[in-house]
């Protein structure tokens, strides 16, 4: 299969949800064996048409980021890409609007990975991107609910979450370093002090807690460790990749998820499938709760007290290093997800 993946901002300008997302299922879909190609503002140097990287090509839409003129130039990208099925990121909306104008002529279905919304499109704009396409993907319920009032049919909704390795939650090591983990980049919505003054209502308990990711809110994180006076049982680690994570989560007991904006908690799912007590905080704009109800090592709390409670709480249950209820999440699971949704649209149009 022909997948054109269609994103002007790539990881390599910029890290998001969106550009992490759009990364790893071109290189897992490359994996597979699909012809796959990113096409998106330019990254690299030289004056090259393309690029390519991890087995996945990158085509140059425009030099630089420029969200018109991406809009006006990729039609006749596709056009010589040729592709089977074309999936594009929802932001900015114009592009979406630009892409399913071109499959018309190409007579492709268009699949819009949707991530989140942002300001670079009206909200006339993203109601227009949402009844145009042939399918949605979605990250969460929550984010299933957000396009649906925007006006996509309901049939047209498929919600593909956040994948994760279980062989390599299997085979890591455990590292004991921590008994409490938060995980996340640390940004405007990470809330982490929650997490803060839920540690120095514990004081007088015995634990060691570590702080992992970083970004503009980690100088304010650390300061207010110090004013609580338990900076020194919380380690802030910086960004960690998931062979650095894992091992750390199997060998903690709980995981505490506090962010105000979540689309998916991918954190949270990591130490949910290592097998931690996972505490969720419940925030409106956060999808990280649907990882959580129902299930025995998960809970919700709505208050740094409640979330000190159940960190308590958490030590009375057994130390777990893997949960094989979440093998479903394995990226090869999600994956073979994403080409069922490309092929039942390509079926619609006769050509697969």
């Amino acid at each position: 299969m022909r997948v054109a993946l269609v994103s002007m901002l790539t990881l390599n300008h910029e890290e998001t949800g969106a550009t992490v997302r759009t990364r790893r299922t071109a290189e897992r879909l490359s994996d597979r064996g699909h012809d796959v190609v990113v096409l998106c503002a330019q990254w690299w140097d030289g004056e090259i048409h393309e690029f390519d990287h991890n087995d996945v090509t990158y085509r140059a839409v425009t030099t630089t980021p420029s969200s018109g003129t991406f809009a006006s130039k990729v039609p006749f990208a596709l056009r010589e890409v040729k592709p089977d099925v074309i999936q594009v990121v929802n932001c900015p909306p114009s592009h979406v609007t630009a892409v399913k104008t071109a499959a018309r002529f190409l007579r492709v279905p268009v699949v819009v990975d949707w991530w989140s919304k942002d300001d670079r499109g009206s909200a006339r704009a993203y109601r227009r991107a949402a009844k145009s396409p042939d399918a949605v993907l979605v990250p969460s319920e929550m984010i299933r609910t957000e396009v649906r009032e925007l006006g996509t049919k309901s049939d047209d909704v498929h919600v593909v979450p956040e994948p994760i390795d279980m062989d390599l939650v299997r085979d890591s090591d455990i590292d004991n370093r921590a008994d409490i983990v938060y995980a996340r980049d640390l940004d405007e919505h990470a809330n982490v002090e929650s997490f803060l003054l839920a540690l120095a209502e514990l004081r007088d308990k015995n634990w060691r807690a570590v702080v992992i990711g970083d970004g503009p809110e980690r100088h304010r994180a650390e300061q207010t460790a110090r004013d609580l006076r338990i900076d020194d049982r919380v380690s802030f680690l910086g960004d960690l990749s998931a062979q650095e994570t894992v091992p750390i989560l199997k060998g903690a007991q709980v995981f505490a998820q506090t962010a105000t904006f979540e689309p998916f908690a991918t954190n949270l799912l990591w130490a949910l499938a290592c097998g931690c007590i996972s505490i969720v905080e419940y925030q409106a704009r956060s999808s990280a709760h649907e990882l959580v109800e129902g299930r025995k090592r998960g809970v919700l709390v709505t208050s740094p007290q409640e979330l000190a409670d159940e960190i308590v709480t958490a030590s009375g249950f057994d130390h777990w290093t893997i949960d094989g209820d979440f093998s479903s999440y394995d990226y090869r699971s999600v994956i073979a997800e994403y080409e069922r949704v490309y092929k039942e649209e390509i079926d619609d149009y006769g050509f697969f």
